[in-house]
């Protein structure tokens, strides 16, 4: 677990559902602690790493909510609310689907978050996908929609590149993306690749007004 910024640490994971490839395979998971408590996003539970809990228990603080980017990054949360009582997993309606009935869950959207969290809608037609920031900590999470690359922030195309998907990103996806920009916000978090830390909007902006990205395996 590696403090990447101020109240900010990140960890990485393999995940058991991953098949593509090498490329992806780590998933970064993401503490966000304060005065108020704790923010998890996307957090997934090493496989076999016994001090794992312990290591989050020493980094929560107060009470602790869940934010899922995107309908199928459940992961962990389940065990996380085991763990910390009283805990609130906030997620796309896709998410609350994929849980049992006696987990406490609330249906994120842009009109619906907790205290001190936004959420976005991205996507035309929109994505299952809801970039969240949180204020508190001035940080953005992605889920998959955009990646950390060897070229900086990029948008993440599931697909190969042609003229077709370029003007795709470029006429439909880039544009419900760019308004994000105008939020307060320093730190870029991303499922895959590594985070921005400073700089964000910067990242972003690159991100969006450049050609989409494709990798797999």
């Amino acid at each position: 677990m590696e403090r990447i910024a101020d109240g900010i640490w990140r960890w990485t994971a393999r995940h058991p559902e991953w098949h593509p490839g090498a490329w992806g395979a780590e998933v970064g998971c993401y503490a966000l602690a304060g005065a108020a408590g704790t923010t998890l996003i996307d957090p997934l539970a090493p496989e076999g790493d016994e001090g794992f809990w312990g290591r989050l228990d020493g980094v929560v603080t107060g009470p602790v909510v869940v934010l899922i980017t995107i309908g199928y990054h459940l992961r962990s949360a389940e065990a996380v609310c085991a763990r910390y009582p009283g805990t609130t997993v906030w997620g796309h309606r896709n998410v609350g689907r994929r849980m049992a009935d006696t987990t406490p869950f609330r249906e994120l959207s842009p009109a619906g978050a907790p205290p001190g969290v936004r959420a976005y809608a991205i996507g035309r037609p929109q994505r299952a996908e809801l970039p969240v920031l949180v204020e508190s900590h001035r940080a953005l999470a992605f889920g998959d929609a955009i990646v950390g690359t060897g070229h900086g922030l990029r948008m993440w195309c599931n697909e190969p590149v042609d003229d077709r998907r370029r003007r795709f990103y470029a006429e439909r996806f880039a544009p419900t993306v760019e308004p994000i920009l105008a939020e307060p916000f320093d730190h870029v978090l991303v499922t895959h690749g590594p985070p921005v830390v400073s700089g964000g909007p910067r990242a972003l902006a690159d991100a969006v007004h450049a050609p989409p990205w494709y990798h797999r395996g």
